[in-house]
């Protein structure tokens, strides 16, 4: 499937995985992919704003990744999402819900750093689930298009057509799945 990837979108997933890296995390997930489209401009034909995305990103993560949706479904509960986060950030200190889980330490990963291979910036980061189905739509995508290729128009797309606080936070951005169709289509 990769041999399909335009460059562009070569590089956007070649920036998700370095995002992964430079935040820490075990694993790359979509909001990777959406930083890196961001860092790679892909967004900018669509007026969207790099910083308020970041920061909207942000705020997503300050809460553990919970979406709106899930913010209500606990409200309809009597539970205030916003009233938790903020006491476990006065007991544990600002942002520790978007703290990465610490990695775990092996022997052979131990071994492997004393020895000098492989840098930190050099690891393997897996990709999570939900990237994992991002690429794959972004497939799907292509061929419901009949494009003979998958460049960042169909990663963008794919972003969108999955529920979760990605596509939630471009469409608080004015970026929808119908307006980034019409915005970036060749």
């Amino acid at each position: 499937m990769f041999e399909r990837f335009t460059r562009d979108a070569r590089d956007a997933v070649s920036g998700a995985v370095t995002e992964a890296r430079q935040a820490g995390a075990a694993t790359v997930t979509e909001e990777h992919l959406l930083l890196s489209l961001l860092t790679l401009g892909a967004l900018d034909p669509l007026g969207v704003d790099r910083e308020s995305v970041t920061a909207a990103l942000a705020a997503v993560r300050r809460r553990g990744g919970m979406s709106r949706a899930d913010e209500e479904a606990l409200a309809g509960l009597g539970i205030d999402l916003g009233a938790i986060v903020s006491r476990f950030e006065e007991t544990h200190g600002p942002g520790v819900l978007s703290t990465p889980a610490p990695r775990r330490r092996t022997l052979a990963g131990s071994l492997r750093t004393a020895l000098g291979r492989p840098a930190p910036e050099q690891r393997h980061v897996p990709f999570a689930e939900g990237a994992k189905k991002v690429l794959e739509q972004s497939l799907r995508i292509s061929l419901g298009r009949k494009d003979r290729h998958i460049g960042t128009l169909h990663l963008l797309l794919a972003l969108l057509s999955r529920p979760g606080t990605v596509a939630e936070v471009l469409a608080d951005h004015g970026v929808t799945y119908a307006t980034a169709e019409r915005g970036l289509a060749a």
